[in-house]
C-alpha cells in the first residue's frame, strides 16, 4: 500500500492530504493551536481517529501517539551529533534512515521493513511517499511520519 503525504500550501497551522495509490484522499490532518505540535489525523469520512501530540518541557523532542482515543506509542528524538536517531516505543519498531532524513525504514522488531519513507524533492511543500507493507499498519506508521516531520519542522524553525 503506498501514502502519498502533502502538505497544504496555504494553511496557518500544519496541514495535510494524505491519498492512496487511486489519487483519493484517505486521511486529513489538521494542527491545532496548542503549546507544542498537535496534529489530529480524520479518515476520509472526516471522524478523527488518530493524534500525534507533542511533549514539552522535555530536553528532547517527544510525541506521543494516540489512535481512537488510546495511547499506542511515542517516539521521542536521541541525542546524536552526526545522524538524527529516534526512538520509538510502539510495537517494538525502530527507524533506520540517511543522514538528511529524507529516506528512511520502519523495521519490526525482528528487523524486517514494514515501510519505506521517501521524500519527493522539488515540490513547493513537504511530499513523502510512504510504501507500507500493512495496510493494518498504515495509520501508526503516518503518526511515526508526522512525529519526524514536524520535529523536522521546529529545527528549521
Amino acid at each position: 500500500m503506498k501514502l502519498l503525504f502533502k502538505q497544504r500550501m496555504f494553511s496557518w497551522f500544519d496541514s495535510y492530504d494524505i491519498y492512496n495509490e487511486a489519487g483519493d484522499i484517505i486521511y486529513t490532518v489538521r494542527g491545532d493551536i496548542a503549546w507544542g505540535h498537535l496534529l489530529r489525523i480524520y479518515d476520509a469520512h472526516g471522524y478523527e481517529i488518530g493524534v500525534v501530540k507533542e511533549r514539552v518541557l522535555t530536553w528532547l523532542p517527544k510525541f506521543e501517539m494516540y489512535l481512537d482515543g488510546r495511547y499506542v506509542g511515542s517516539i521521542r528524538k536521541e541525542l546524536t551529533f552526526f545522524r538524527p536517531r529516534f526512538v520509538i516505543d510502539c510495537n517494538g519498531w525502530q527507524v533506520d534512515g540517511d543522514w538528511f532524513e529524507w529516506d528512511y525504514h520502519i523495521l519490526d522488531d525482528r528487523g524486517q521493513c514494514i515501510a519505506y519513507v521517501n521524500k519527493e524533492l522539488f515540490n513547493w511543500t513537504d511530499t513523502y511517499v510512504i510504501d507500507v507493507r500493512n495496510p493494518n499498519h498504515a495509520t501508526c506508521i503516518l503518526m511515526l511520519v508526522l512525529a519526524i516531520d514536524a520535529e523536522k519542522c521546529s529545527r528549521r524553525d
